[in-house]
């Protein structure tokens, strides 16, 4: 915060108090030159106004308000960059990146810093780690549970569904169903494959996939023939003709997603033979997609929840397509 704010801030809030202290002090010191009980010469719709004290209980209590607002912003921050005696904050505001943030986390429980969102997540780690442990590892500790188990044993279910709820609901949906740009982790179409480990792997390190523009290298012509031979992979009904002539042109497209057009797992690419299209199945979608192509990015995890939390994510993710296997 800059040196002008930090004043701004500061005149405001204490001039507040003082100003309200002073009109405190006005009303209980009784300077209107009427005695205590006297008319005050006030009368609107036949009520008349006497000079009154307030209740002392009422006076006392803004005092104490006064005097905690003084304690309070003498021991925590409040007054602009003044960052109180303690030296207490929420959390560091300085942080630009997750790597920053693990280290200012660590450093300020390291050095018992009073950070409240690193001594939190020390808390959490101290009363929930061990049960993320518990859940994630073999009972001899030597190892992860495989994720099938993991998906079979229903506290640890509970566990990871809550964690997905929290972290991953944002993209794909409280239901998992997903949206336009973002899979749907209920069905049996894995850009990635669906397999438990390809599921860790996906959590753990993230996943960037590029769709390349085709514009240029096909042109509208080539863009609509192709575009026309895709759709007619999944049944579609298009024109024959544009289809013929987009099945020639589909070799550029194969070196990801197959000659079949089945995909492939190792890059990515998906499967152009089903009915379940990422960025809509429209034919303006899928035109879009190929003359100006896609980019997606899906974060890493391993450094935000740790590897006993993905499991236990894996393992809900897992169970959502095989429920009935």
């Amino acid at each position: 915060m800059t040196t002008f704010w930090s004043l701004w801030i500061i005149v405001i809030t204490v001039g507040t108090l003082v100003g309200c202290a002073a009109i405190l002090y006005w009303c209980i010191s009784d300077k209107v030159g009427v005695e205590e009980g006297e008319d005050m010469g006030h009368e609107y719709d036949g009520i008349r106004e006497l000079n009154n004290p307030l209740p002392k209980w009422w006076s006392y209590l803004f005092i104490g308000t006064f005097i905690f607002a003084a304690i309070y912003l003498t021991l925590y921050p409040g007054l602009g960059n003044f960052k109180g005696v303690l030296g207490w904050q929420s959390s560091d505001q300085t942080v630009r990146s997750i790597a920053e943030s693990k280290a200012s986390i660590e450093a300020s429980q390291q050095n018992k810093q009073l950070v409240q969102y690193a001594k939190e997540l020390d808390d959490a780690d101290t009363y929930f780690g061990e049960a993320f442990r518990k859940l994630a590892y073999n009972d001899d500790g030597n190892g992860f549970r495989p994720i099938p188990e993991i998906a079979a044993d229903n506290e640890a279910l509970k566990v990871g569904q809550r964690l997905y709820l929290q972290n991953c609901s944002q993209c794909h949906g409280s239901d998992a169903r997903g949206q336009k740009g973002f899979p749907n982790l209920t069905d049996d179409a894995w850009l990635y494959g669906g397999e438990p480990e390809a599921i860790v792997t996906t959590l753990l390190h993230g996943r960037v996939g590029q769709m390349p523009a085709w514009k240029d290298a096909l042109g509208e012509d080539g863009v609509r023939e192709v575009v026309s031979y895709t759709l007619s992979l999944s049944g579609r009904k298009v024109n024959a003709r544009e289809a013929e002539a987009g099945k020639s042109r589909f070799v550029v497209c194969a070196a990801c997603h197959g000659t079949d057009g089945k995909g492939n797992p190792a890059v990515g690419a998906p499967d152009l033979t089903d009915q379940v299209w990422l960025f809509g199945d429209s034919r303006a979608d899928v035109t879009e997609t190929v003359m100006n192509g896609r980019s997606g990015v899906m974060p890493a995890w391993k450094d935000i929840l740790g590897e006993d939390k993905v499991q236990l994510v894996a393992a809900y993710v897992w169970s959502l397509s095989n429920s009935e296997k």
